[in-house]
């Protein structure tokens, strides 16, 4: 592999660590999708959910993430929806999704979280193993349920600040916090070093099928978007909910996110779909029906 080609394969990896676009950390559910949860659409509280001084460059960049979405993911994630049966995407999000409980694990262990971490091992165990190397998710039956921990989430617990916001080409939106996140996730991924990286056959292969799965279950998002209003702010104030939630969570300042499953049994009303939906620390799933925002890597 040339040196070009081995760059290509690492901003791709990159980008599939934390998701695509407008998607943050869009996971697989294996059986159904979580409710979507409206973002704000008053411009105060957009403006609120970030820090942006750098609106400018990257409205730009959105621009031409979109644009690139549109020439080639789109059409790819279309053609594998269309020719690739449900219940066959379910399990690849499951393989998928299985590949990064070991980063899971390695956050949980360094946020201070054994319980948690416990979880992630023995979800990763249970599911490679009884689970067919990941394909079914056999410890949420067993009721161990998924959650996500990544560096962005770990410097969040310790106190560091987000920083500006970033939308950056193709690998979508960002802050100063989380992108150095995501280079720790990259570098620091088990699964990716023992696979012997990811220009390595396993890891071209696995960099695919992440790549599209990511896409797919984000599909219904980036429809919504192209509805909002204002689809730069809308993606804008989703990511920042969702990324705050999450270290709010890490540092114990609110409690776990909470089980779906739950909330549905409850009898408690489901959210109203909107123009754009956070993701939950479980991963979701969708049909080749339209999908929405959340974004997304292994972790």
């Amino acid at each position: 592999m040339t040196a070009a080609e081995a760059t290509a394969t690492a901003v791709l990896a990159l980008l599939a660590a934390g998701g695509l676009s407008a998607t943050a950390h869009a996971r697989a559910n294996i059986e159904k999708p979580i409710p979507l949860v409206a973002a704000p659409t008053a411009a105060s509280e957009l403006a609120r959910t970030a820090h942006d001084p750098l609106e400018d460059f990257n409205r730009g960049s959105y621009a031409f993430s979109m644009g690139l979405d549109r020439a080639v993911f789109r059409p790819v994630t279309h053609g594998y929806m269309a020719a690739t049966p449900t219940p066959v995407r379910h399990r690849v999000s499951a393989f998928v999704y299985n590949l990064g409980e070991p980063g899971t694990f390695v956050n949980d262990v360094l946020q201070g979280k054994p319980k948690r971490a416990g979880k992630s091992s023995a979800r990763f165990a249970i599911n490679s193993t009884v689970g067919v190397l990941g394909l079914f998710d056999v410890a949420a039956s067993m009721g161990i349920r998924s959650h996500d921990a990544d560096f962005g989430q770990t410097f969040g617990r310790y106190g560091i600040k987000p920083g500006p916001y970033l939308y950056v080409p193709v690998l979508g939106p960002l802050n100063v916090r989380d992108g150095v996140g995501r280079v720790f996730d990259f570098f620091a991924d088990p699964i990716g070093l023992a696979g012997q990286g990811w220009t390595s056959p396993f890891g071209v292969t696995r960099l695919a099928a992440q790549t599209i799965d990511t896409r797919a279950n984000a599909d219904l998002a980036f429809r919504a978007l192209d509805q909002a209003i204002d689809p730069y702010a809308t993606a804008r104030s989703a990511y920042g909910q969702h990324r705050e939630a999450l270290v709010r969570e890490a540092t114990g300042a609110v409690q776990d996110l909470p089980d779906f499953d739950e909330v549905a049994s409850s009898g408690a009303p489901a959210a109203t779909p909107s123009e754009i939906p956070t993701v939950s620390a479980e991963p979701a799933s969708t049909d080749a029906a339209p999908s929405a925002p959340t974004p997304s890597a292994p972790q």
